[in-house]
């Protein structure tokens, strides 16, 4: 039996994350590691979606984000930002036919104003497209950083509050997080980071307040499904008590068992 397989195998499936969150990098330095200019890196790198993809509708995890591509790095070199816009037109176009085959649904979170006309068109279409399905959700956060989603969320929550729409007095947790790009969908449980660096990167702050954190070496072009059944034992392996005791979670557990 493969690595692979005996992973998956371990894997408990009453303790599975609903919605597992990555932060997808490397893609520089793997392709400069082995000769290549930056974007054959994110070439390489849909590679690895496929296989994150493919595991999770596998296993049967309802929620997928992958943070495609951060506001700030609209300040890339112009070379590196049009290749990977033209990476996602292409992409899109080649995995559309996959997408519906395997009931994923597509749904893309972000600034997407600041996307070139046609990739913005490709997106909508893509979204539109898969808009029925009912299986796995693939959240792309593209043109995205948590900053300006929770500025944007204040703003419109500041006009319904004069527009007479919400109380001010009635605004808590449950209604601001209905402001939010991720309202239609549980928080991440699990969130991902390849390439050794230990940071969030301004993804998902409000969403992941009581996530499990899991940071691997692996650069993303390297990343196969091994290794997020490894992130997924390392989560079921955590005890998450969300501000309580052990002995509050035990007796919990005692009371559903």
């Amino acid at each position: 039996m493969s690595r692979t397989a005996t992973l998956k195998d371990r894997i408990d499936p009453r303790k599975l994350p609903r919605h597992i969150a990555i932060i997808m990098d490397g893609n520089g330095r793997w392709a400069k590691e082995r000769g290549h200019d930056r974007i054959y890196g994110h070439h390489e790198g849909v590679q690895s979606v496929k296989s994150v993809v493919e595991a999770c509708g596998e296993l049967g995890i309802p929620y997928l984000t992958i943070y495609a591509f951060s506001t700030e790095n609209w300040e890339r070199p112009s070379d590196e930002v049009n290749g990977i816009m033209e990476l996602l037109v292409s992409t899109l176009h080649k995995e559309i036919d996959s997408l519906r085959e395997h009931n994923i649904r597509l749904h893309v979170i972000g600034d997407l104003d600041m996307l070139p006309p046609v990739c913005r068109q490709e997106v909508q279409e893509a979204v539109q497209l898969t808009a029925s399905h009912d299986g796995l959700h693939l959240i792309v956060a593209l043109s995205y950083s948590s900053r300006w989603e929770i500025v944007q969320a204040v703003k419109q929550l500041a006009a319904d509050v004069r527009a007479g729409k919400v109380k001010p007095e009635d605004i808590d947790q449950q209604i601001f997080a209905q402001y939010l790009c991720t309202a239609a969908f549980p928080d991440p449980e699990l969130v991902i980071r390849t390439s050794g660096e230990y940071r969030i990167s301004n993804f998902l702050l409000y969403q992941i307040a009581y996530a499990e954190l899991y940071f691997t070496p692996t650069l993303w072009p390297d990343f196969r499904k091994e290794n997020l059944y490894e992130a997924i034992l390392d989560f079921q392996s955590r005890e998450r008590r969300f501000g309580k005791t052990s002995e509050q979670i035990q007796q919990n557990e005692e009371m559903f068992s």
